[in-house]
């Protein structure tokens, strides 16, 4: 071996699967977002080879449908069902907007592909809920449609926010707060609503203001039984 010549590491002996590249693509996206996952770096993580990965995902594209598609599955993996389908109801809708609010590579992916087999398989859920809610078939499309792009919509906007933030290295309190500050020099007799909320505008908490919405969509569709 030449003298500027760096040791390989180690090839991987065990078996590489494809659960196994889909679980180590989702940490590297958790840490460093898109740009951190690309090939070269999934083979050192994995200690494999290009083409041991490629036997398993067709491109990077691929790879980053397959994480999103794990990660709802695992949303709904872990929404046990209950005897209240209310419950599970709004169990499933945390859990996704929770998903997304840890893994925000997943909001982009679903803007660019929004009806992937996993994210079918939500909906499919809902409506099904929704029918045991005893929701009118009339009316089934679009509260399972209202509900899924109210969650989807959401946590895909706050996902945004959070990248913003990041790169523009500003902390949520400091965003907020000027925020405030431009929404106390409007003209409070044209947007008396937009001024006397200023408080509240600087002090909210996106999750809680989730739910809240979550429970007006609950309470809407108790009057359609």
């Amino acid at each position: 071996m030449g003298k500027n010549t760096a040791p390989r590491s180690p090839r991987r002996t065990d078996s590489l699967s494809r659960e196994l590249i889909i679980r180590s693509a989702t940490e590297l996206l958790d840490s460093g977002g898109e740009s951190a996952l690309t090939l070269r770096a999934l083979t050192v993580r994995l200690s494999t080879g290009y083409g041991a990965i490629y036997h398993h995902v067709a491109d990077k594209g691929d790879l980053l449908a397959a994480a999103a598609d794990d990660v709802i599955t695992r949303v709904l993996a872990g929404a046990a069902l209950d005897d209240d389908p209310r419950e599970t109801l709004r169990r499933l809708a945390v859990g996704l907007f929770d998903a997304v609010d840890a893994h925000p590579w997943v909001g982009a992916e679903l803007s660019r592909q929004p009806w992937r087999p996993a994210l079918l398989d939500f909906y499919e859920s809902i409506a099904r809920l929704l029918n045991a809610l005893d929701v009118p078939e009339r009316a089934r499309f679009d509260a399972a449609g209202t509900l899924t792009n109210y969650v989807l919509g959401v946590a895909v906007q706050n996902a945004a926010n959070a990248r913003y933030l990041a790169d523009t290295e500003t902390d949520r309190a400091s965003f907020l707060d000027n925020a405030a500050a431009q929404w106390a020099q409007v003209d409070p007799a044209r947007y008396p609503f937009v001024h006397a909320s200023v408080t509240q505008l600087r002090e909210h908490d996106d999750r809680e203001q989730f739910l809240a919405g979550l429970d007006i969509f609950l309470a809407g569709i108790a009057t359609l039984t």
